[in-house]
């Protein structure tokens, strides 16, 4: 059930499949009798060097698909010299990360109907030191998932049901894994919010659902209580995007949830180029714009250069790490981040390119492509 969890999108799944299908009809231009020597993928984001323009996005119960996972996923994001986000609904806490690893980190925030509990994560987030807040903006409410109906996967799980039992007898390695760590709740919540002891209570405090209201009067709101970068998550529209752009937002991130939340919407890669020039059109009224970031779709460091050539300053990826953590822990993590990198350097290199920041449409086959 984790799996598909994972491996999954809304409804039909259309829009999620579309995400993957539309960058791999992309086509690339292959270049020869370029010098190649120097090639470098390094980057910023939000003003600080990254190793590559590739972060690992927000994934709530990562730390339930492979024990400690968010820990892991962290250290992994500080070794390789990559930003790592970490999840309101993560297994780990916020204290737990910081208390792994040595760089800040990026905390994701869902506003929920409490807000002075919103407000205390933002600030648990500053006494941890973090150096961005991530507000994901597009699941006011959830996306219908099939999938996670099928299997049973609620909060708290429902072990007695005969599939859910069954599923778990047939992964004792998972089992055992899970019973060595302590962390096997919601670790930002439980223990944290008024009221929340346990996974039991937590199932019937309406308090802590996402707030359907958000308006852009909140993004202010949250502007003011965190006093730092604000990255908002979860745009898709040139509107909307002007409208961050002009409260001032650090980045936006071009995303539709990984198809997971409204079926039917666009690729990411299909919007992103007029995505570039809403943020851009601010800038060019006198007020810095921010960073355009885009997720959704991305599977490999090919995906990366696509998503660069269109206007994308960096990229954030959700399953592709989260594949690696399940499968291999700290290592699968490791494992992805570097087959990342050498694609996306590898790629640059037999299109004739040495640089990111030289990455543009001019590497892409014409027709195959939005712009």
């Amino acid at each position: 059930m984790f799996y598909d969890y994972i491996d999954a999108g809304s409804w039909t799944e259309r829009t999620y499949r579309a995400n993957t299908e539309r960058l791999a009809a992309i086509g690339l231009r292959q270049r020869v009798a370029v010098d190649l020597e120097g090639r470098q993928i390094r980057s910023t984001m939000l003003g600080r060097p990254v190793a590559m323009p590739v972060a690992l996005g927000p994934a709530g119960l990562a730390g339930i698909f492979h024990p400690d996972g968010e820990i892991h996923a962290a250290r992994a994001a500080e070794k390789f010299g990559v930003p790592f986000a970490l999840s309101t609904m993560s297994i780990c806490s916020i204290e737990d990360v910081a208390a792994a690893t040595q760089s800040p980190f990026w905390f994701q925030l869902y506003l929920l109907r409490d807000r002075g509990f919103s407000a205390s994560l933002i600030e648990r987030a500053k006494a941890a030191r973090c150096s961005a807040l991530i507000l994901t903006v597009d699941a006011p409410l959830l996306g219908r998932r099939y999938k996670d109906v099928r299997n049973g996967l609620s909060t708290p799980p429902q072990f007695w049901r005969p599939r859910v039992a069954l599923d778990l007898m047939r992964h004792p390695a998972w089992c055992l894994g899970m019973l060595r760590t302590r962390r096997r709740t919601f670790g930002n919540i439980v223990g944290h919010a008024p009221g929340i002891k346990d996974l039991s209570t937590l199932t019937n405090w309406k308090n802590l659902e996402v707030d359907p209201a958000l308006s852009w009067q909140d993004v202010e709101w949250v502007m003011r209580q965190w006093g730092g970068p604000l990255i908002l998550k979860g745009l898709m529209d040139p509107q909307d995007i002007a409208q961050a752009a002009r409260l001032g937002v650090a980045a936006v991130v071009v995303s539709n949830h990984g198809g997971r939340q409204l079926d039917g919407a666009p690729a990411t890669v299909e919007v992103l180029p007029r995505a570039v020039e809403a943020a851009r059109s601010v800038s060019a009224a006198g007020q810095a714009g921010p960073e355009v970031w885009v997720d959704s779709g991305i599977r490999s460091g090919q995906d990366v250069l696509k998503m660069l050539a269109l206007g994308a300053q960096a990229t954030l990826v959700g399953r592709p790490w989260l594949y690696g953590l399940a499968a291999q822990g700290r290592t699968g993590v490791d494992r992805c981040l570097q087959i990342l990198a050498e694609d996306l350097e590898l790629t640059m290199a037999l299109c004739g390119c040495t640089s990111v920041d030289r990455i543009s449409p001019a590497l892409l086959m014409p027709g195959t492509h939005p712009v």
